[in-house]
């Protein structure tokens, strides 16, 4: 759980840089270069997740061969740990904690936010065309797009909550929500790297071996990632005009990640011969996230 801060650690407060103050040109100088590495800490916090599938992708150059179906469900375990964590401890309290002038109804928020995120993730997809690993039958619209494309957006699909996840904890955190800190919102960034560390690798290296060059399978392994900085920022200036619905948004972000863990990781690491591999996976991912947020956090 988010460590409470001091209203004047929360960054959120950027018009009040300005509110009732004499200036000079020095002032002035010194409040554009805070202004400056407030927007460098929140853009190196949107990209961290980033350079995690971009990390992964670049397995391609070192890998010959696809990953084994052993270590495919151990990766897919994984993610569904850090994504269940951080939906709990990073989304769902921080959402609860901010409605509790709500008193006994403080769960109304995230209860709302919650089954919009998952009805909205359900809308996704059955719209959007994608194909999952070892599928044969592509989802969403019937569409003529290559294999290779739906692969990629099927890991897009993914990705959308995870970006508006880390977008609306540092959305938080600019508001200056006293149940988030800047270093809470680092270590969910942190975390979704480290699970989307074997996404780039899981969409890259099937598409060298199906004949991609390296260089084409790196670059569609970190496109399928690119959508959660985008997201994330995104998330950031919508919950900039609304702030009061914060709670909801935080709640809204934890029910898409669920859906994603539920729909599509959870049967991936499960399908085929069985293995404790997947769950064993899922409790290590679940306690490194749930450790980042409480000792980061």
């Amino acid at each position: 759980m988010c460590k409470k801060i001091a209203p004047k650690a929360g960054a959120g407060k950027l018009v009040a840089i300005f509110k009732g103050r004499k200036y000079n040109g020095n002032r002035i100088d010194e409040e554009r270069q805070a202004i400056d590495m407030l927007t460098m800490e929140i853009w190196q916090g949107l990209l961290i997740p980033l350079l995690g599938t971009s990390l992964g992708a670049a397995c391609v150059y070192v890998l010959k061969r696809e990953l084994s179906r052993g270590v495919q469900k151990a990766l897919m375990g994984f993610a569904a740990g850090v994504m269940v964590a951080a939906s709990v401890w990073s989304l769902l309290i921080p959402a609860m904690e901010g409605s509790a002038a709500l008193g006994r109804l403080a769960f109304l928020p995230a209860f709302a936010g919650f089954w919009a995120g998952t009805l909205f993730l359900l809308l996704l997809d059955h719209v959007i065309p994608h194909l999952h690993l070892d599928a044969d039958k592509a989802e969403g619209m019937a569409c003529s797009l290559p294999k290779t494309a739906m692969l990629v957006l099927a890991v897009t699909l993914h990705n959308i909550p995870e970006g508006m996840a880390v977008g609306v904890v540092f959305a938080g955190w600019l508001a200056g929500n006293a149940d988030i800190t800047l270093s809470g919102a680092f270590a969910l960034s942190l975390g979704i790297a480290i699970q989307n560390f074997p996404e780039g690798a899981i969409i890259s290296l099937p598409l060298r071996a199906e004949g991609m060059n390296k260089h084409k399978a790196f670059g569609a392994g970190v496109l399928s990632g690119v959508v959660e900085p985008l997201g994330a920022a995104l998330t950031i200036v919508a919950a900039s005009f609304v702030v009061p619905v914060l709670p909801y948004l935080l709640a809204f972000a934890a029910g898409a990640m669920l859906y994603v863990v539920v729909e599509e990781l959870i049967p991936e690491m499960s399908a085929g011969e069985h293995s404790d591999i997947g769950v064993l996976a899922f409790a290590a991912g679940f306690t490194v996230m749930m450790a980042l947020d409480v000792a980061l956090g």
